[in-house]
């Protein structure tokens, strides 16, 4: 029983700082100007209507938080 709730606390150790470089990336990314703006990245504006899906930067936070997970995973 012990064990288990040892596994639950380095669980939610590690949800938590996940989710503090999360936020800190969020703060960050209005300061990096090529965030969002990448080739690939689609943007129509007409006349009432916008819309924005930004493909390769989401194809690469993807690439590199499977890098990130790889290689903390080894351990």
């Amino acid at each position: 029983m012990a064990d288990g709730m040892q596994q639950l606390g380095k669980l939610l150790i590690i949800v938590g700082v996940v989710v503090i470089a999360i936020g800190g990336l969020a703060l960050l990314s209005g300061r990096i100007p090529w965030l969002g703006r990448l080739p690939g990245d689609f943007l129509i504006q007409k006349k009432n209507f916008t819309f924005y899906f930004p493909l390769a930067t989401s194809i690469l936070i993807s690439v590199i938080l499977t890098i990130l997970f790889w290689l903390f995973g080894r351990r």
